[in-house]
């Protein structure tokens, strides 16, 4: 079983990780300034999303990804790739949104479409940067045993993803007030806009990226 300064040093890693500015939050932030039920169920895609990446790091499918890198890169473009639609998309709806921003948070949940697409958006949001592997690899490798037993590994996997899960809980919730909402309604076509470049610069560079890999 792991130690619990280990353990610690792997949670505490892991949330300065999920706190830095990223695809993720971007994508919150945007959806949280219009709606708390979307914003909800973007953090629920995203968390389902982290579940995966978690899962599949630390019971060592790393070590296959760096057998065949191929494989990473591949991710990389394809997830590049939809960052670049979804960003463009982004762009062209809050250029249009631009002159008639919605005149309520009503309105503007209704422009975000259903919570279900809200939740396929943060799943694919964060399906589409496999980072995170590499990024929980090289916190855990060195504080794991070659071959985790199986409890170990489910404390692990869930000390990771409750973690994640609860700064995002904090976040969505202070994101989505009312008084946020409210005061950020106006502006609400320019952080579509100010999203949409974000999505677009990120997704060229894991393009570019896997495109000079595979190369």
């Amino acid at each position: 079983m792991i130690g619990f300064g280990d353990l610690a040093v792997i949670v505490g890693l892991n949330v300065l990780g999920a706190a830095s500015p990223g695809p993720d939050v971007i994508l919150l932030t945007r959806t949280g300034t219009r709606s708390r039920k979307h914003a909800w169920a973007t953090t629920l895609g995203v968390q389902t999303g982290v579940l995966f990446w978690c899962t599949l790091t630390v019971i060592g499918a790393t070590a296959l990804l760096n057998a065949f890198p191929w494989a990473l890169e591949a991710v990389q473009l394809v997830g590049g790739a939809f960052l670049i639609w979804m960003g463009v998309g982004n762009v062209r709806g809050g250029w249009a949104d631009r002159r008639k921003p919605p005149p309520n948070t009503v309105e503007a949940a209704k422009r975000l479409g259903s919570p279900r697409a809200s939740y396929w958006r943060g799943l694919t949001t964060n399906l589409a940067n496999p980072k995170i592997v590499l990024a929980l690899s090289a916190m855990i490798a060195p504080l794991l045993p070659a071959h985790p037993s199986a409890a170990t590994a489910v404390v692990v996997i869930a000390a990771l993803w409750l973690s994640s899960f609860a700064l995002f809980a904090v976040y969505t919730q202070v994101i989505s007030t009312e008084k946020v909402r409210r005061r950020l309604l106006g502006a609400g076509p320019f952080i579509d806009i100010a999203a949409g470049l974000f999505f677009i610069v990120v997704g060229a560079v894991l393009c570019m990226r896997g495109a000079l890999a595979l190369a």
